[in-house]
């Protein structure tokens, strides 16, 4: 694995609408690798490999994570939030967050006290942050209304090639399609290959919408996280059976296309790869919905990193799964003939 790209990605601050930390990240480590790398206004990034081919195959994850944004400052410094995309908020009271302002990161706690977790009704209502301040003035020359915030949460190493830290979903995701490009220019790849690292996901999902419009490609392979099922209150009766470390996740949905599976399929078996099954009844609930009904309709396959934990404040995944999405993906783009 490319641990500093990863590292550097995991460690920016990226809230829903605040991706431009994010963003720089890809664009430093892709500019030696793409042929040509476009940034638009809603600022996702789009690397791109071979741009004169009429086979555009689009890769898409989203560089946005969900968290918090200062909304109001009280009187007597404290701050008052609003969330960015779908958090629990009974993960955040008496714990520590870092907020990203013009000058650099401001740390503080979530105030916690015995009765608030009886508040059946807890949300970011609820929820005041210390920085330290004195008043309101104080508490001003340190941030500004609008500064997004994060659970201050450090990036870990488990046993047995797990890791853990915030926002794996779904910066793990822009990873896999970066490095899947890599590979594939590696492997002599002549199709056109448009990495887009989009914005907005958890929120309002305009990137991959705008992104696609743009580049009208021919297809698309979207990344994102799953929830697995072997970690506490998960039912594989609704989802399947979805384990860490047993490699990249194909989904059985009505909006994937069944023969792009297929081919991914035949893809992982030719490399040795070991693949799992999702099910889901309607929409995947990515950006490939948005995608798919873009333009005139887009071929989609979705293909999932196992995670556990999913929007909690540590989340846990496998280096094993994420090499085997850079790899599956790879072979598919360097194998295809359209």
């Amino acid at each position: 694995m490319n641990e500093t790209f990863l590292m550097n990605l995991l460690s920016s601050i990226s809230v829903s609408g605040y991706e431009e930390p994010v963003q720089e990240v890809v664009e430093a480590e892709m500019k030696n690798y793409a042929d040509e790398i476009r940034r638009d206004e809603m600022q996702n990034v789009t690397c791109i490999l071979n741009p004169d081919s009429d086979v555009r195959i689009m890769l898409s994850a989203h560089a946005d994570e969900i968290g918090l944004m200062i909304s109001n400052i009280r009187e007597d410094g404290r701050l008052q939030v609003i969330d960015r995309g779908g958090i629990v908020p009974a993960t955040y009271p008496g714990h520590q967050v870092r907020i990203k302002t013009k000058n650099g990161e401001v740390y503080g706690v979530v105030e916690a006290y015995r009765s608030l977790f009886k508040d059946e009704n807890l949300g970011t209502k609820q929820f005041l942050i210390d920085i330290g301040a004195k008043d309101k003035a104080d508490a001003l020359n340190y941030v500004s209304l609008g500064d997004p915030i994060v659970p201050d949460t450090p990036i870990r190493k488990l046993a047995n090639g797990k890791f853990t830290a915030r926002a794996l979903d779904d910066r793990l995701g822009v990873y896999i399609i970066m490095e899947a490009l890599k590979r594939a220019k590696a492997l002599g790849c002549k199709v056109g290959i448009y990495a887009a690292s989009t914005t907005g996901e958890e929120t309002t999902k305009t990137g991959a919408y705008w992104t696609s419009v743009r580049i009208q490609p021919t297809m698309a392979i979207v990344v994102d996280v799953t929830y697995t099922s072997d970690c506490s209150g998960m039912d594989p009766a609704e989802m399947g059976t979805v384990c860490l470390g047993e490699g990249p996740v194909l989904c059985n949905s009505p909006i994937v296309v069944k023969a792009l599976n297929e081919k991914m399929e035949e893809c992982a078996k030719k490399a040795g790869i070991s693949v799992q099954r999702e099910a889901a009844s309607r929409l995947s609930y990515t950006d490939g919905d948005q995608i798919h009904f873009s333009n005139q309709g887009v071929p989609m396959v979705l293909v999932s990193i196992p995670l556990r934990y999913m929007h909690m404040p540590a989340e846990v995944a496998d280096e094993k799964d994420v090499e085997g999405c850079v790899e599956l993906i790879a072979q598919f783009l360097a194998g295809y003939q359209g």
